[in-house]
Formats: structure tokens, C-alpha cells, sequence
């Protein structure tokens, strides 16, 4: 694995002061083909961290998702950007986006197979960063949302699982009662694009399968809630006071679920 390094001056991280962060590239293959995420994390703090794995928008590794990261980590956490398409594709608009993303959504094993190897690239850099392998969350937008809670249908052991306005749907959903993380939904309450039915059917399978789960709906919020470039109204747009909500929640959740 080959890793890049660049230091960022993140000034106006919405919901974070202005502070330093170190953006990691870092290669690896699945199967022989080329991936690229990002380490994001605060190099000021010497003691060990947890980590989070994020998997970001449709739109995949971009500064923005960097931005996220850091919003979501802080000096806390130390976060690894997982990539799900490959290097080679990094969508410049929503059409290639939606392109990138459906190919992944339509092979949900392709989907695990992926997030999964994200995770092991990750642990494998614990004594670079700082990190704590053995205390791990993992953390996903909109596409990635639906992918973190593929990971945890896929039996992986990891410390929780958070899915910010994600898709809650899957193709079998005998597959929740390999779960063996936390499980924290949260849901824009008017999010068009997962609408009350696919709620309804996602509680169904948290509860047949007994799984430790929680879903917080929004009211008032939408698709992308917390992601400040979405300015769709009433279909993807951001909305300030769900967003710090919701990482306030998933701060919660991770106190209670991994220590810290």
C-alpha cells in the first residue's frame, strides 16, 4: 500500500472550528484493481483513537468527503474514507455518480466485498495513525448509509454501525440476523427517496432478526440533511440543526457503544 500525505487547513468545516487536519491517500487493490481512500485525521493527538471507516455520497473520495470526515472525527476519531468504486472512477456530476453508484447497489456482494476490504486496509494502519483497532464504528452518507448497513448484514464484527439519510433497503433481509454491531438509523422524516414503506420494512427485519438497533427520525428533513452542497428543496437539501443533531447523536452512540 502506498500512502500520500498532505496537510489541510480546514476553515469552515460547517460544525467545526477552524483547525489542521492531515489527509492521507492511501492505495490498495481488491482482486487486483486499483483503490484509493483517505485517512483523515487530527496528527496533534498522540495517544491511540478509535477509528471510524466512512463511506461517503454517491459522489465518492472528494475534498468535500474529507470535510465530512473531519466533521465526523475531529480530534477524536481517526477516519478512513473507504473507496467503492476504484481509483479510476471518481465521479465529476450526479449523472456519473448515480451511474457509479447503482453498479455497486445492484451487486450487493460486490458491495460487501468491498466495504470489507475498506476495513482490513484501515486496521492495517493502526500503528501509522494512532489507531485503535479494536475499538471501531463504522459510518455512512446517503449510498454510503445503505453500504455501512450492508457491512453489518455481512456479519462483520465491528463496534457500531451509523447510517446518516442511507437506504435502508436489501435484497434479502434474512441476512440482518448475521448482525452483530449497534445499529443507529438517521432518517430524514420527508427523505422522498426512502419513503415510509421502506422504513416500516427496515424496522420489520431490525426487529426479526433481534438486532440492537435505533432510528431516529428528523421532522422537517430531507435527503442529504447533513451535507451543506445538497440545495434541492424538499427532495436533497441541508438542513443545519438536523445535521448537528444527528452527529451529536452519533457521538452519543459511540460513547455509549465504544468508550469514548
Amino acid at each position: 500500500m502506498k500512502r500520500i500525505v498532505s496537510t489541510l487547513l480546514m476553515a469552515g468545516v460547517t460544525g467545526m472550528t477552524q483547525a489542521a487536519m492531515v489527509v492521507e491517500r492511501v492505495d490498495y487493490e481488491i482482486d487486483g484493481e486499483a483503490y484509493q481512500g483517505m485517512l483523515v485525521y487530527d496528527d496533534a493527538v498522540s495517544e491511540r483513537r478509535p477509528g471510524i471507516l466512512m463511506v461517503p455520497n454517491w459522489m465518492g473520495v472528494t475534498e468535500n468527503a474529507a470535510k465530512k470526515a473531519y466533521r465526523a472525527g475531529g480530534s477524536e476519531y481517526v477516519v478512513f474514507v473507504a473507496d467503492m468504486y476504484g481509483k479510476d472512477i471518481r465521479p465529476q456530476n450526479t449523472d456519473e455518480a448515480g451511474k457509479a453508484a447503482s453498479f455497486v447497489r445492484s451487486d450487493r456482494a460486490l458491495m460487501r466485498q468491498r466495504v470489507n476490504a475498506a476495513l482490513e486496509v484501515f486496521k492495517d494502519q493502526a500503528d501509522e495513525v494512532g489507531l485503535d483497532a479494536e475499538r471501531l464504528a463504522a459510518i455512512g452518507f446517503c449510498f454510503g448509509g445503505g453500504t455501512v448497513l450492508e457491512l453489518a448484514r455481512s456479519g462483520t464484527s465491528i463496534g457500531a454501525v451509523v447510517s446518516f439519510h442511507g437506504n435502508l433497503d436489501t435484497p434479502n433481509v434474512a441476512d440482518a440476523k448475521a448482525i452483530k454491531a449497534p445499529v443507529l438509523v438517521l432518517h430524514g422524516a420527508d427523505d422522498p427517496y426512502v419513503p415510509t414503506e421502506q422504513v416500516l420494512a427496515f424496522e420489520a427485519e431490525m426487529r426479526e432478526a433481534g438486532v440492537d438497533w435505533q432510528l431516529v427520525s428528523y421532522g422537517g428533513a430531507v435527503h442529504s440533511f447533513t451535507d451543506p452542497t445538497a440545495n434541492v428543496p424538499g427532495q436533497a437539501q441541508y438542513h443545519e440543526k438536523v445535521a448537528t443533531r444527528a452527529f451529536n447523536a452519533m457521538h452519543q452512540f459511540f460513547a455509549e457503544t465504544l468508550g469514548n
